[in-house]
């Protein structure tokens, strides 16, 4: 079987590494040896091992029928959406890791693919090494799956972490993270929980079998937590994760991404660093949670490679994925509950009676050094009742929203 890659970045060059050095047992897995035949790539690379590989004209790709797979690595949404379904029209299978071109055009292409018989695959897509795309839509399929929640995002993941176990501010783990790697120099697709918002549009159309356009979540990022909160967290014996979100509530359907507080008895809690964690509920299955690595080069490569081994053993049907190109209306969050975490100016002497008047008999949090302001948790109420009571009470100083192990 003859490949191609489309982008030699880092996943991309990951790809053509574990084909090369696991050759022996993806040709054992695929049933035939799978060669790369071109990388397409707008940069030369001489002296690699490449280097004789590489090519600048898609249509080599698209008319050469030697070319069985496509991987496509290259990232966001042009031209990678006109490669991608000139690939698919010219009836090549394709694997992605492009979460960007999945979300906003997966409907479409999972539709030619099938039209043509052959394989749109993208589980690196979500997770990076951590299988979630395959299972939601396969071994699953008998669940009626009515949560998905996950830690989807590497870099946010670390910074919460570095920030909670240091003390330090955002902005200086972000610069850390940004020396390491870990963050990309223009990071607000992930601190903006862009990123995230993305992936669990992919998951929730899977697991919910309709389109869900990431442009109708709720989406809030990471880059007003501070290393208060993070005090304050820690005095509750509590994390801050983001959390992307999505769920069925008697009949309607409602996703977010946005930070949360997790207690210790959450499966969540410990999940640290660039580590990412899927938790999915189901009506028969209960309670299940996907972890692993969730980012990097060869962890993402190892999923892709996955993809092009199912595609290889199956050329001659399509792996279908269970996702119409119906819309799946979301509802508006203002209706879902929970509890929130506040932080007001004061004291518990002197303002507890004005914030009991409108929030309710909550109980103050105060952290020893912190002066000026105290923090409580609300009781559970919906996203409406609680803008409105911010709103009567006035200067909210910060909120963040509480999980249960039971939501």
């Amino acid at each position: 079987m003859k490949a191609a890659i489309m982008g030699y970045g880092t996943i991309g060059s990951g790809v053509y590494e574990v084909l090369y050095k696991n050759c022996k047992s993806v040709e054992k897995k695929a049933g035939e040896p799978i060669e790369v035949k071109y990388i397409l790539d707008l940069r030369e690379f001489p002296g690699s091992p490449v280097e004789k590989l590489v090519i600048h004209d898609v249509e080599q790709i698209v008319n050469d029928p030697e070319i069985g797979i496509v991987v496509e690595t290259m990232g966001g949404t042009k031209p990678a959406y006109e490669f991608v379904k000139r690939c698919l029209l010219a009836g090549k299978h394709v694997v992605t890791s492009n979460k960007a071109l999945v979300a906003a055009h997966g409907t479409e292409l999972i539709r030619i693919a099938a039209e043509k018989n052959i394989s749109f695959l993208f589980e690196a897509s979500v997770g990076g090494g951590i299988p979630i795309i395959r299972p939601l839509n396969s071994s699953l399929t008998a669940d009626e799956i009515d949560e998905i929640t996950g830690i989807l995002n590497g870099t946010t993941n670390y910074i919460l972490t570095e920030m909670a176990e240091k003390g330090s501010d955002f902005a200086d783990v972000l610069k850390e993270a940004q020396n390491l790697g870990y963050a990309e120099r223009n990071p607000e697709a992930d601190v903006e929980g862009y990123d995230a918002c993305r992936k669990i549009a992919i998951l929730s159309s899977l697991a919910f079998g309709r389109q869900v356009d990431y442009e109708d979540i709720y989406t809030e990022g990471i880059s007003k937590i501070t290393a208060t909160d993070i005090k304050y967290a820690k005095a509750m014996g509590q994390m801050i994760k983001l959390l992307a979100v999505s769920r069925k509530v008697d009949g309607s359907f409602y996703a977010m991404v946005s930070p949360v507080l997790v207690g210790p008895s959450d499966p969540l809690y410990s999940v640290n660093g660039v580590f990412n964690a899927i938790f999915v509920h189901g009506n028969v299955l209960g309670d299940a949670m996907f972890y692993g690595s969730g980012a990097g080069k060869l962890p993402t490569a190892s999923a892709v490679v996955a993809d092009v081994v199912d595609e290889a053993r199956h050329l001659n049907r399509s792996i279908m994925a269970f996702w119409s190109s119906k819309k799946l209306e979301l509802t508006d969050i203002s209706n879902s509950s929970r509890k929130f975490f506040v932080r007001v100016k004061g004291t518990p002497e002197t303002e507890l009676a004005k914030v009991q008047a409108v929030f309710g008999n909550v109980q103050p949090v105060v952290v020893a050094d912190v002066d000026g302001e105290f923090g409580f948790v609300t009781e559970e109420m919906t996203e409406a009742e609680y803008k409105a009571k911010a709103e009567n009470f006035g200067e909210v100083l910060g909120m963040i929203r509480v999980r249960r192990v039971e939501d």
